[in-house]
C-alpha cells in the first residue's frame, strides 16, 4: 500500500506531476483499525443500533470506501401494527471523515479509488437515509430507499445530493 503523506512529499519534491499513491507503494505495509457495532431491541417491533469505525488512514484504501472514521445511529420498526410483520421502515444517520494526510493528498490532486478531482474543500460527509422494506412474496423483499448526503466525497463544494434507490433481496 502507498502512504498519503509520502505521496504528497514526492509531489512537492517534483518526483511526480501530482500526488500518486501507487508510486509510493510498499510491500508488507499494515493498515489497522477497529469497529464497534451494537443492536438493541427496545420493543418487539422497534430496535435501534449504533456503529463506530476507525482506521489509521495513513495508507491507501482498497475495499468498500475511502473512510477513516464512521459514526452511525439507526432504528427500524416492523410492520406488525399494520399486519405486515416482515416489513420494516427505518432511518439512519451517518457521519464519515478522513484524516489530514488523506485530505491533503486529495486537495493537491491525488486520486483515490473512489475520490479525487484536485479541488477538495474538506467537510465531513453526513448522510440521512430512510427506507421501507416490503416482504413481496416468500423470500423476496423489495425496498425503497432515499438518502440525503451533505458534502459528498468529503467536499463542501459538492452537494447536497439526494439519492433514490430500489433494492431487492431474495432468501433461498
Amino acid at each position: 500500500m502507498g502512504n498519503y503523506r509520502v505521496a504528497v512529499q514526492h509531489y512537492f519534491a517534483g518526483l511526480t506531476p501530482a500526488p500518486e499513491i501507487t508510486s509510493v507503494e510498499r510491500f508488507g505495509v499494515v493498515k489497522y483499525g477497529f469497529s464497534w457495532n451494537n443492536m438493541q431491541e427496545i420493543t418487539e417491533n422497534f430496535r435501534i443500533g449504533t456503529r463506530f469505525g476507525w482506521n489509521d488512514d495513513q495508507e491507501e484504501s482498497y475495499a468498500y470506501t475511502e473512510v477513516a472514521q464512521s459514526v452511525v445511529a439507526a432504528g427500524d420498526y416492523t410492520g406488525r401494527r399494520w399486519h405486515r410483520p416482515a416489513d420494516k421502515a427505518g432511518i439512519a444517520l451517518a457521519s464519515n471523515a478522513i484524516k489530514k494526510d488523506h485530505q491533503n493528498y486529495l486537495a493537491y490532486g491525488g486520486l483515490g479509488f473512489l475520490l479525487g478531482d484536485g479541488r477538495l474543500h474538506y467537510g465531513r460527509e453526513n448522510i440521512v437515509e430512510s427506507y421501507y422494506t416490503w416482504h413481496a412474496w416468500r423470500g423476496m423483499f423489495l425496498a425503497l430507499d432515499v438518502q440525503h448526503i451533505d458534502d459528498p466525497g468529503y467536499n463542501r463544494d459538492r452537494g447536497p445530493v439526494w439519492v433514490f434507490a430500489v433494492r431487492g433481496h431474495m432468501d433461498f
